[in-house]
């Protein structure tokens, strides 16, 4: 099916980005799985090619496009090309949102430059131990000092992608006593330093997929955090997650739908050549018809992500709309991803193969952004139920 989301612009971009991967990549991606995730300076060649900033405006560096289709095409050769770029897309697709919503200009003049290349990489602290998709349950505290110059920030976080590479992290925390009365009420969001004294990084953990992106645990031990450095008004984070996560979740939809896309045409590639009991796999009847409901579902997918990256391009995609391209686009894609491992046979088990990075690196799709459960939960309230 034809696709009209894109312009000439997006598509000479798209080749940039696929030339990119071919060269930068490909080559060295088995190294970055094994040290869990890139060298640092990578970011700053992502900086160097205009990844950073295609959504700055130009007095901070960037080239000052709008809209999220220039990271929509990242997210779709990626999957293509079997690989990631580590946690740049949280610097982009989740951080950034927020510092050019929310930041002062003396703030945007003290951090985009860096931000754009790549100097200044970024990451932000929500999920807790005892608080995941639960944001009103946040525990982590920020007191004002006695002169009113800095916080001082307690706690921990958790699933921190991009945490041990990261020079600035936006911290959730609460700035006022928890209040059962009004849960959401009292959160703050705080740019942190990471060389701070205080600030430390515990475990890199260790996942079965996104194996090159650095997810941490974060402690704060009574770091002093400039006032300066609060993103906002103090007190007024619920509504700036809420906002966000419009976007956090349009990206894993399209995220989802690029990596079902690639196991297709990586499962259409390895039938044609594979051979059992003296003729391809692709002659069965059974992998043709798997194929061709792999590739109905991938067209469904495809249609719903392009609606919704128009929708959001004109400030039309609503909370339920972006919940529902999400559940929608990861449980189809887990589907799809599966059957087209199967159709590998044992060597989509074996982690040189693309699919089988795609099959473990899409199964988190379906948690992070917000449970699917959740996602249901949104969308039974917008019925009215």
């Amino acid at each position: 099916m034809r696709r009209t989301v894109y312009n000439e612009d997006h598509e000479a971009f798209r080749e940039t980005i696929r030339d990119f991967i071919a060269n930068e990549v490909v080559p060295v991606y088995e190294s970055w799985e094994e040290a869990g995730h890139p060298p640092r300076d990578f970011y700053r060649k992502l900086g160097e090619l205009g990844v950073y900033g295609i959504e700055v405006p130009e007095e901070y560096g960037g080239a000052g496009e709008t809209g999220f289709k220039y990271q929509a095409v990242i997210y779709e050769e990626t999957a293509r090309a079997g690989v990631t770029f580590g946690s740049s897309g949280v610097h982009t697709g989740l951080v950034l949102p927020y510092l050019m919503e929310y930041a002062t200009e003396e703030q945007k003049q003290r951090w985009l430059p860096g931000f754009v290349s790549g100097d200044i990489m970024t990451a932000i602290a929500m999920t807790e131990p005892g608080a995941g998709s639960d944001l009103a349950g946040i525990a982590t505290t920020a007191k004002l000092s006695a002169d009113g110059t800095h916080y001082v920030l307690n706690g921990a976080k958790t699933f921190i992608t991009g945490g041990v590479l990261a020079d600035l992290v936006l911290v959730v925390c609460r700035t006022a006593a928890y209040d059962p009365a009004d849960r959401r009420a009292g959160l703050s969001i705080l740019c942190v330093d990471t060389k701070s004294e205080g600030y430390s990084v515990g475990r890199k953990l260790q996942k079965i997929g996104l194996r090159t992106s650095d997810t941490a645990e974060l402690s704060f031990t009574d770091v002093e955090v400039p006032v300066e450095n609060l993103l906002g008004v103090e007190g007024k984070a619920f509504s700036y997650l809420t906002h966000n996560l419009v976007q956090e979740r349009l990206a894993i939809a399209v995220g989802a739908y690029a990596s079902a896309a690639a196991a297709v045409q990586f499962a259409v590639k390895y039938v044609k050549e594979r051979k059992v009991f003296g003729k391809a796999v692709a002659e069965f009847q059974n992998t043709k018809f798997s194929l061709a409901d792999c590739q109905a579902q991938v067209l469904a997918q495809q249609a719903m992500v392009d609606q919704a990256l128009e929708l959001y391009q004109t400030g039309e995609l609503t909370v339920a709309d972006a919940a529902a391209a999400k559940l929608f686009c990861t449980e189809s894609a887990s589907e799809v991803i599966d059957k087209c491992l199967q159709l590998h046979g044992g060597y989509g088990y074996i982690l040189e193969y693309p699919i089988a990075r795609l099959y473990t690196d899409n199964r988190v799709f379906r948690i992070y952004g917000g449970t699917s459960e959740v996602m249901r939960t949104i969308i039974a309230k917008s019925l009215g139920l």
